[in-house]
């Protein structure tokens, strides 16, 4: 066997999810009995990224990409590939039906793709501080520390032009600019990991796979702007990332890389971790800050801005998770090097949560200016069993859906803007001719006003109107006067809420409004759900000509409103179907009828 073999198995939460911790020990287990434990190395890593085939497991130096392996599959893998070098072919990727090792797996889910943020996800073992530093870990801050002045620091990180990757896009390198510049005896860097958008993960991967990463780069922005204090905000909900910040933590204060005196430099900064409890709303710095000082979290009217008055009152600056993890990489390859990156007015990259009615879901890092349709279908294969490519959800809750006609837009903050959708913090959901336009819309509606702190009027009273109105179209009840209606509340939320929050509400209904009106009137005038999910505008019944009585609908059927002879035609009763669908699923004749 070939010495010196890497066996790194997915560590992240959808890996672990699927046993992936069982995988890992059993292949440790494995090469002890056989034998091969001074010959290869099995490494817990984060995430590969290729979230939708896991667990995971990539074996270096060949390279080859195992997916969906099981406990059970452990001890064959060691024994036929890393003892005999034989690829265990039912385990390995297959692209386009052909069994594939990493360079073929590369080529579709990787290609376009530069990988600064998850630069060692997938790669080094999260929980050892020794991998991130092999991987040029902490040099970035040894150079800022012994090479750079915290103005020059600051003029780097402006010079890069990189923006907030948490959704409003601000110049990073100016707020850190502006906190330094207000006059203080203290100021704070807080790190915002209160990722909570649905279908987004970016952040909470990112920590998952490399913690250090976000340490050394808060631990740099304090330097910079003259903090000895930061705080990471992450959500009780994402234990796997609490449990190995607090790992990297202790590991960097036992190296003296966090806390006094960092690398005999005179500089001290302390981390703490302040958990939240799952509220979107804490998402916005002013409520984050709030909670952080032990109130409930709601936002404040500003100015003043966190940069002149933030925690405690004190110069404040607050950057999520993908903001920072930049950082590093742009202290030691230089803001040029960055900047040569994207397009001119958004630099770099951006990590995306690809997931929805796509072949290949995951994450993906991409430079700023690739369009959707690369995201699409040259990263994400396209749409799952061939369907029609409909809608993307971009931005989250607070984010615009965009049809086909957008599939060319570059990715960027800009040119989101103005077809009428947000970068957000990086959620992309794909929807294809299945989906319901305004069932979508209600579902982001629902989860907007239910983590909606009721603070402001415009986003408590307006939020629940829109949800009502929409309600009312999903049940065939809606005018096309409540269009309207909906256009001018959604425009009165944008103007007049306390923050973001209530500001982004109506986006998802403004942008489908724009480009797919046609589908709200099909509800309103016809009563009618195209795509057949709204359960108040849809009818089940028996296909007659298709029907053969095998009595399997009936028999799945909860309510029995289902009957028929069997080899004989069966009929739906209407008024006590409930439209759960169970019949439609059940049938494998194609003789349910949905209208």
């Amino acid at each position: 066997m070939a010495l010196n073999q890497f066996c790194l198995v997915c560590g992240g939460t959808g890996c672990e999810s699927r046993h992936s911790d069982a995988v890992y020990k059993n292949l440790k287990s494995a090469a002890e009995e056989l034998g091969v434990g001074n010959q290869v190395q099995v490494v817990k890593t984060g995430c590969f990224g290729f979230c939708e085939k896991g667990p995971i497991v990539k074996i270096l130096p060949d390279e080859s990409f195992y997916v969906g392996v099981k406990p059970e599959d452990a001890h064959q893998i060691m024994a036929e590939h890393l003892v005999k070098g034989l690829p265990v072919e039912h385990l390995l990727h297959k692209t386009h039906g052909h069994h594939s090792g990493w360079g073929e797996y590369a080529s579709q889910l990787y290609q376009k793709q530069v990988r600064i943020v998850l630069r060692n996800c997938g790669i080094i073992d999260p929980e050892d501080v020794q991998e991130y530093i092999s991987r040029d870990g902490y040099a970035g801050l040894e150079k800022a520390l012994f090479e750079m002045s915290p103005t020059e620091v600051i003029a780097e990180v402006k010079a890069s032009g990189l923006r907030g990757r948490g959704g409003a896009g601000f110049p990073t390198g100016l707020k850190w600019e502006n906190t330094r510049k207000t006059v203080s005896d203290q100021r704070y860097v807080i790190c915002n990991a209160d990722e909570g958008d649905p279908g987004a993960y970016m952040d909470r991967s990112t920590l998952e796979g490399d913690p250090h990463s976000v340490l050394e780069a808060m631990t740099i922005a304090g330097y910079a702007m003259g903090a000895s204090q930061g705080f990471i905000y992450i959500r009780a909900e994402y234990p796997l990332a609490i449990h190995r910040l607090e790992v990297a933590m202790q590991q960097s204060r036992e190296m003296g890389l966090l806390g006094k005196d960092i690398l005999g430099s005179g500089f001290d900064f302390a981390i703490e971790i302040r958990l939240g409890a799952g509220a979107f709303v804490c998402g916005e710095e002013t409520a984050l800050m709030q909670s952080i000082e032990g109130n409930r979290g709601m936002p404040q009217p500003k100015p003043p801005y966190p940069s002149e008055s933030g925690l405690w009152g004190k110069p404040t600056a607050i950057n999520n998770v993908e903001t920072l993890a930049n950082i590093p990489v742009i202290l030691l390859k230089g803001s040029a090097w960055f900047a040569s990156i994207g397009t001119p007015t958004s630099k770099g990259t951006k990590v995306f949560a690809l997931t929805g009615k796509i072949n290949n879901s995951g994450l993906v890092e991409v430079p700023m200016g690739t369009t959707l349709r690369e995201i699409v279908y040259d990263i994400g294969g396209g749409i799952r069993g061939g369907k029609a490519f409909k809608a993307v959800q971009s931005g989250g809750p607070s984010g615009g859906v965009l049809p086909a006609q957008f599939l060319d837009t570059p990715i960027d903050y800009e040119s989101l803007t103005k077809v009428g959708s947000m970068m957000g913090s990086g959620g992309l959901i794909v929807l294809d001719e299945d989906d319901c336009i305004v069932d979508v819309v209600k579902f982001y509606l629902d989860f907007s006003v239910e983590e909606s702190c009721g603070k402001c009027a415009p986003c408590r009273i307006g939020g629940r109107k829109l949800l009502n109105l929409l309600t009312k179209i999903t049940k065939g009840k809606g005018t096309r006067a409540d269009i309207e209606t909906m256009r001018q509340i959604g425009f009165a939320m944008q103007r007049a809420s306390l923050c973001m929050l209530g500001g982004t509400t109506p986006n998802p209904i403004l942008s489908t409004l724009k480009y797919f009106e046609n589908e709200y009137l099909e509800h309103i005038d016809h009563q009618h759900c195209p795509a057949g999910k709204c359960k108040d505008l849809i009818t089940y019944s028996v296909l007659a000509s298709k029907c053969i009585g095998c009595t399997v609908c009936a028999r799945k059927c909860p309510v029995n409103c289902i009957s028929g002879e069997r080899k004989s035609a069966h009929f739906i009763d209407p008024a006590k179907c409930i439209k759960c669908g169970a019949c439609y699923e059940a049938c494998k004749f194609e003789a349910i009828l949905v209208s």
